[in-house]
């Protein structure tokens, strides 16, 4: 074997299906498939090496992504070239309804179901995409619930404890996976990663549900701490923060006209789409904003 002439050269492992191999007369005829499996094994011992890289494709897991704004993203996502994983907790239908769309438009997408408040199902699911889709490059943590309207003297333990497991919890459970995955500390390459807080967060929502506020707080200090955290790894956090986006999280908390009540007072006049949010967030995933983390966009009309 010519030693100078060992570097093989390609931008994926799927090049060993045009793999071919040059063998000397004398030798025996391979099969095509011992081929592959010869060719194989020696383009990984020199990727092991070190002595091939190849360039890993754009993966993003977005939870919370069968509606609103998760799936507006996930849409956004498929078109800027990322292998999509839509999250869903109980929309099954909407969330295949997703992936379909991505895939008949030639885009790679995978639905998987699972509670991130519960951290066994935030492992499967990081496990799934592994698998199925490759290893993860960005990750939007969008799924968050609200409840009915209410002070806070009504509220009871129950309700705070179950908006917290989500909308807190989840998030933190989903950016230690990310991060495991996504830090030249544990072998990563990088990435970004965006949180979806509201505007609720510095603005209350007194009288409404000043819990849901209060965990949208909480993720605004993730967003902080965590971008410093991991900042020297190669890994972006920023946030985006929209408040009166159509959506059906109003209806959760009772009242489906909610932006059309309030959207006299935004000094826009008007509320937000959930593709307004996913343009904000795709933005904060790109190259155009490689120099910023732990920064917030508000998307709420100038409220």
């Amino acid at each position: 074997m010519d030693h100078k002439n060992r570097q093989i050269e390609g931008s994926a492992p799927s090049d060993v299906e045009n793999a071919t191999l040059s063998t000397p007369d004398s030798l025996p005829r391979l099969k095509d498939e011992q081929i592959k499996k010869v060719a194989g094994s020696i383009i990984w011992c020199f990727i092991s090496k070190g002595y091939v890289s190849f360039k890993m494709g754009k993966v993003i897991v977005i939870t919370g992504a069968s509606r609103g704004i998760g799936a507006a993203t996930a849409r956004l996502a498929a078109a800027h070239g990322y292998a999509v994983c839509v999250n869903y907790l109980k929309s099954q239908k909407d969330a295949d309804s997703i992936v379909d769309e991505i895939k008949s438009t030639g885009g790679k997408a995978l639905a998987v179901a699972s509670d991130i408040s519960l951290e066994t199902d935030v492992v499967n699911l990081f496990k799934t995409v592994d698998t199925r889709l490759g290893v993860i490059t960005a990750l939007v943590n969008n799924a968050g619930i609200l409840e009915t309207q209410m002070r806070v003297e009504e509220m009871d333990a129950d309700r705070l404890n179950r908006i917290f497991a989500v909308n807190i919890t989840g998030s933190f459970l989903c950016a230690k996976e990310a991060v495991r995955r996504m830090s030249r500390k544990h072998g990563g390459s990088g990435g970004a990663i965006v949180n979806v807080s509201s505007a609720a967060s510095r603005l209350g929502s007194a009288g409404e549900y000043v819990d849901y506020a209060a965990s949208k707080g909480a993720i605004d200090t993730l967003t902080i701490g965590l971008s410093r955290e991991v900042a020297p790894e190669g890994i972006r956090v920023n946030a985006v923060r929209p408040a009166f986006i159509y959506t059906d999280i109003h209806a959760n908390g009772g009242e489906p006209g909610r932006v059309d009540r309030i959207k006299a007072a935004i000094p826009m006049k008007r509320g937000g789409q959930p593709e307004e949010v996913a343009n904000a967030i795709m933005w904060l995933l790109s190259d155009e904003a490689s120099y910023v983390t732990g920064t917030f966009l508000d998307l709420a009309g100038g409220k």
